[in-house]
C-alpha cells in the first residue's frame, strides 16, 4: 500500500497531521512512515552569541514580569544551573525559588 491510501479499505480519503493518518471512509488510524531526519544538535545562543549547554549559570539582561505572578526577573539576577530543552522557551531553570522557562534572548552567559 502507498503512503496515500488506507492500509485498511484501499480509499485515498486520508487526513493527518504529526505522524498519524486517519480514512475518512473507515475510520482507520495508524501511525504514519516518517523518514528518518539527520539528527542536528541544536545550539543555543544567549543575548551576545555565547553558546549555552546544560548546566551553565546564566544572568539576566533586562527586567522580565512574569506572567501569572506577581514576580519581576530584575537585570543581573543569575540563574541555578541550566537545562536546555526544545521548543520557544529554550531555557528551563530555577530563579527566586521558582521554575521558569526562558528565552535565550534575555540572558547572558555567566563565566565561572
Amino acid at each position: 500500500m502507498s503512503e496515500t491510501s488506507c492500509p485498511l479499505c484501499g480509499m485515498e480519503d486520508l487526513i493527518g497531521d504529526a505522524g498519524k493518518r486517519e480514512c475518512l471512509t473507515c475510520g482507520h488510524e495508524w501511525q504514519a512512515e516518517v523518514a528518518e531526519e539527520a539528527v542536528v544538535d541544536r545550539v543555543v545562543k544567549d543575548a551576545f552569541g555565547n553558546v549555552l549547554a546544560d548546566g551553565d549559570v546564566v544572568a539576566m539582561i533586562k527586567d522580565l514580569k512574569l506572567k501569572g505572578s506577581t514576580v519581576t526577573l530584575k537585570v543581573g539576577m543569575k540563574s541555578k544551573p541550566i537545562r536546555l530543552v526544545e521548543g520557544d522557551h529554550e531555557i528551563s531553570c530555577k530563579m527566586e525559588g521558582l521554575s521558569i522557562g526562558l528565552k535565550a534572548c534575555f540572558v547572558k552567559k555567566v563565566q565561572a
